[in-house]
């Protein structure tokens, strides 16, 4: 197992057993987690809102934390959520980056922003 997959097995532990000590299962349904997920990814973009795209890439330190913040909420609910359905994320992301792979090839994709669909 890799190191990035033992850390992510670490906070989901970490959070069974924050949820557990609180009696929460009973509100962590896959409904429930995907609205919390939503919500908190609507947040993360509420920092973004009305950026240009080198002030994006640009934060200060407090928006920053901010961000970080946001990011982290997505990232533990999206854990939860997969913890919850029994779905392995770290494999289903691999999965889905090898199928990316072949829809977008790198001679065909590289350098532009269009689904693969559209390539020609």
């Amino acid at each position: 197992m890799t190191r990035d997959a033992d850390s992510l097995d670490q906070l989901r532990d970490g959070l069974r057993r924050f949820a557990a000590a609180r009696e929460w299962q009973q509100f962590h349904t896959p409904k429930n987690l995907a609205m919390a997920l939503a919500v908190e990814a609507a947040e993360l973009l509420e920092h973004f809102q009305w950026l240009t795209a080198e002030q994006s890439t640009a934060l200060d330190a407090r928006r920053r934390r901010a961000v970080a913040d946001e990011i982290a909420d997505v990232l533990l609910y999206l854990t939860r959520l997969a913890d919850v359905l029994g779905i392995d994320a770290v494999a289903a992301a691999r999965r889905k980056m090898q199928a990316n792979a072949r829809k977008y090839p790198v001679a065909r994709a590289r350098g532009n922003a269009r689904k693969y669909t559209e390539l020609k």
